[in-house]
């Protein structure tokens, strides 16, 4: 009676055979991978959000043009759930950005202001926008991917050599009220749209 054979051991070389059967299905996922839409994956914020929502500062106050510096951002939460924990998740955070002088940030109107996803299209750090002269940009600590605070568009690092909607963050857009007060539109979440966080959006001309 033959012997049992046992488990593979470490070391034991893979048989010409198999190596092309692995060699053969990741031909399969590599053909396929630019066609699937993985944004439909991803904990993106759901659900149809339908009204408006205040733009909400960390310390509890709603943005206002009159009192938001130029060349300023914050983290900010987005959409807000009763949930703290919730609230937590990397996918809900958004850098608020008033945009510096010489983009537009003087201006009164929304034009003045930006709010993208914070989840770097990379490999999902939190990426943080910088005021300082000679900068002015977001960028990523993770791996140096840098972002264009005008349309957030990825200009260096591996962010930027990723193929569109993925070289884009997906941004809300916002109103400003007769009191100054800024909100957020109903998002559409869609890469056609306002986009999917973590995916990226197509960039409008």
């Amino acid at each position: 009676m033959a012997a049992q054979q046992g488990p593979p051991r470490a070391g034991r070389r893979i048989s010409r055979r198999d190596f092309l059967k692995l060699m053969a299905a990741a031909g399969t996922v590599l053909t396929f991978t630019p066609f699937i839409d993985w944004g439909k994956f991803l904990p993106n914020p759901s659900g149809n959000i339908s009204e408006r929502s205040k733009v909400e500062l960390p310390d509890g106050s709603q943005a206002n043009v009159k009192t938001f510096q130029v060349n300023h951002s914050e983290a900010v939460v987005y959409p807000k759930s009763d949930d703290p924990v919730l609230n937590k998740e990397a996918f809900r955070i958004w850098q608020f950005i008033r945009l510096p002088e010489e983009l537009g940030g003087t201006n009164t109107d929304a034009a003045a202001f930006r709010m993208f996803s914070m989840v770097c299209l990379h490999l999902w750090c939190l990426w943080k926008y910088w005021p300082e002269p000679g900068r002015k940009r977001g960028e990523c600590p993770c791996h140096g991917s840098m972002y264009d605070p005008l349309t957030g568009k990825a200009f260096a690092g591996p962010a930027s050599l990723q193929s569109p909607p993925s070289n884009v963050l997906p941004r809300l857009d916002l109103e400003v009220d007769n009191n100054g007060d800024i909100w957020v539109k109903p998002p559409n979440w869609s890469v056609d749209g306002n986009g999917i966080v973590g995916f990226g959006r197509f960039l409008k001309a």
